[in-house]
């Protein structure tokens, strides 16, 4: 393999993880990059090499977000031990089930997203604490369990769908919802990085160089969202979601 694709692919995981630290969505960079440019090699190969870029870039955006967002500790660690668990099993079902009828689903589910964000201009700019303690474990919970499973099982739009969720049903603003969303899905690239590491395989000499580029470009996004708050990360929110709308979209009837 060259150099000139390892660095090609190394400026698309950049922009993977700058993205992603922000909103979530750099899989919509990432994976069509490396598919696009290593056709010759079998496709749970390229997926499970992305896995390590995406762990690393999650890794440091919880990090720098933890560093300046105050996270719900009580709550926090057993959502991600659930959503850890959940990957795992998400991914383990992908090896046995095709998981072609998503994109239709998770198509119309973002297309509904999108126009209550956009037409609900105070969505996610103040926290609001509307639900009890109990509550917000059983939510944080459950949302750990259905969306860690998603991200296994599928995985493009995981980070919005997890900082919609800590909006719409905890009651975070954009950036807090944007820290806690990021410890989740670390744990949930984790569980599928493990899993597809077991399973063998992986293009390592293409992996580690994007990890380094992916945690590159999340430490410049998540310093950028924590310097810019609610409002950058809101217009960023709808870029996202338009985009993978618009990706998804092609997906399913562009191609006919």
């Amino acid at each position: 393999m060259d150099y000139s694709t390892i660095i090609t692919l190394c400026g698309f995981s950049f922009l993977a993880g700058f993205i992603d630290a922000i909103i979530g969505g750099g899989g919509l960079i990432q994976t069509p990059a490396i598919l696009f440019t290593l056709p010759q090699y079998p496709v749970p190969t390229l997926i499970g090499t992305t896995k390590l870029p995406s762990l690393a870039g999650s890794l440091m955006g919880a990090f720098q977000y933890t560093r300046r967002v105050a996270v719900a500790a009580r709550f926090i660690g057993p959502t991600m031990g659930i959503a850890f668990i959940a990957s795992w099993l998400g991914s383990w079902t992908l090896t046995r089930v095709p998981n072609s009828f998503m994109k239709p689903l998770a198509l119309v589910i973002l297309s509904g997203v999108f126009m209550y964000t956009l037409l609900k201009k105070d969505f996610g700019q103040m926290p609001h604490r509307t639900v009890s303690p109990e509550q917000r474990r059983i939510r944080m919970w459950i949302m750990g369990a259905l969306i860690g499973f998603y991200d296994g099982f599928f995985g493009p739009g995981t980070g919005s769908f997890l900082v919609l969720g800590f909006i719409a049903l905890i009651g975070f603003d954009f950036l807090q919802a944007s820290a806690h969303a990021k410890l989740v899905n670390a744990a949930t690239n984790l569980a599928s990085a493990l899993f597809f590491v077991n399973k063998g395989g992986l293009l390592y000499v293409v992996a580690l160089p994007m990890a380094v580029a992916n945690l590159s470009g999340a430490f410049l996004g998540a310093r950028l969202a924590i310097l810019k708050g609610n409002r950058f990360i809101r217009m960023f929110f709808l870029l996202v979601i338009a985009a993978t709308i618009l990706r998804f979209g092609w997906d399913i009837y562009g191609a006919s």
